[in-house]
């Protein structure tokens, strides 16, 4: 399908610019920006006049459920969701039901993404079998049915050795480790961020020596072994200085946040609000600021969604015994503009941290990014628009949120993926 996006502002979140812009696809590229190729002719035309246009997001962790727990969603409602919020790549999880542990079940969830034409979805691996950190995965045959790394999602290793040995195999074949920064002791059992408030309100705490003592594990076998390590979620400011540090070093890490921590702290979580009970748990505000300072600066690379849909019933349980997980993938364009707005970012500089930057990530050359022979991977979007956040309003079958009520800025009206017209709002 040739299509020709007329006169919409094009942010080049790469360089950093705004530009009023047409852009005409063909063959599921971006053929040529501002006149058209000779011969052109549109198939469809897209009225861009007052709107702008992305690359597509880019998520590093969106679960869409599938296989094993297809009653909190479904792979058809979690990619309708996607497209809905402009995202047009995202990277899944290994823990489903059963588990990405094997080739078979990777490639089955690849051929049914396939299927519905819709988002590109990367699935991660298990970096051990079942997830249970004692026996290493085949991680050649899983990345041959199409594994982009290996994670062991929000399940640490207690055996270092085992974890080593991983990263070892990983470097030898150039794979990259997707790690949660968390102690499996210290972590256990806590459902709030350690301080005034969890003590206040008698919650089990997670301590902020549970994030640095796992990264000061991971950054000494980083070191030891070569391995390239993502580090996900990473939610503390003592956490992020130690990234800072790492990076400063040389070693081969990245890392994100949730867009979520990027928002909110512990004192939202009010009286008991299951809400905001998330993974890993909100902290203070000093942690969130600098969340902030480290998206600015780009000790933090990217920000994801961590989009986890939850039935209703698990939200209806005491704080404490409540499963964490909020849906984002269709508040990641909005959340991420809102922060923009806040904190006096400039919108090309907050949208590379949801397109340019995890696509680098992930290694994607073409995605993230606005240019003759790029993608034809795109988001348009009203930049002024306002919408209100309520169940009705997404379409992803997890409507469970801490933002419900709130109002937010900027709405998808169309997303474009491989150059077909993916989703148009009505």
């Amino acid at each position: 399908m040739k299509i020709h996006i007329q006169g919409g502002t094009l942010i080049d979140p790469v360089a950093g610019t705004e530009q009023q812009q047409d852009i005409f696809i063909d063959a599921g590229k971006i053929a040529a920006l501002g006149g058209a190729p000779a011969g052109f002719q549109a198939d469809r035309t897209i009225d861009a006049r007052g709107l702008m246009v992305a690359p597509g997001l880019v998520d590093l962790c969106a679960r869409l459920r599938e296989p094993g727990y297809e009653h909190k969603a479904t792979l058809e409602s979690e990619m309708a969701a996607a497209l809905a919020g402009g995202v047009t790549s995202l990277v899944c999880p290994p823990d489903t039901d059963p588990t990405l542990d094997e080739a078979g079940l990777v490639e089955m969830l690849k051929f049914r993404a396939r299927n519905l034409s819709q988002a590109h979805v990367y699935p991660l691996g298990a970096l051990t079998v079942g997830l249970k950190g004692q026996v290493i995965t085949e991680m050649v045959q899983l990345t041959e049915a199409g594994c982009v790394g290996f994670s062991q999602a929000d399940s640490p290793i207690v055996d270092t050795q085992v974890l080593m040995r991983a990263l070892q195999y990983a470097k030898t074949y150039g794979y990259t480790a997707w790690l949660r920064p968390v102690d499996a002791c210290l972590g256990k059992g806590g459902v709030a961020a350690s301080g005034a408030l969890a003590s206040r309100l008698g919650l089990s705490g997670v301590p902020v020596s549970a994030e640095t003592i796992a990264l000061h594990t991971i950054f000494e076998l980083v070191r030891v072994t070569g391995a390239r390590v993502h580090l996900s979620h990473v939610s503390s400011a003592a956490g992020i200085a130690l990234v800072r540090a790492a990076k400063a070093e040389g070693l081969p890490v990245s890392c994100d946040v949730t867009v979520n921590h990027v928002h909110l702290i512990d004192l939202d979580i009010g009286y008991f609000d299951a809400q905001f009970r998330l993974d890993p748990p909100l902290r203070q505000q000093r942690d969130r600021e600098a969340i902030r300072a480290g998206l600015v600066d780009g000790t933090i690379d990217a920000i994801c969604s961590a989009h986890t849909p939850v039935d209703d019933d698990e939200k209806l349980l005491p704080f404490a015994e409540a499963t964490p997980g909020a849906t984002g993938l269709e508040l990641f364009l909005s959340l991420t503009v809102k922060w923009a707005d806040e904190a006096g970012v400039p919108l090309a500089t907050a949208l590379n941290r949801i397109t340019a930057a995890p696509a680098q990530v992930l290694g994607l050359a073409t995605a993230g990014r606005i240019a003759p022979g790029a993608a034809a991977d795109l988001c348009v979007f009203d930049r002024n628009a306002h919408w209100y956040v309520e169940p009705r309003a997404l379409k992803s079958q997890g409507h469970n949120t801490p933002f419900l009520g709130y109002e937010l800025p900027a709405r998808v009206r169309a997303t474009v993926v491989s150059g077909q017209l993916a989703y148009e709002a009505r």
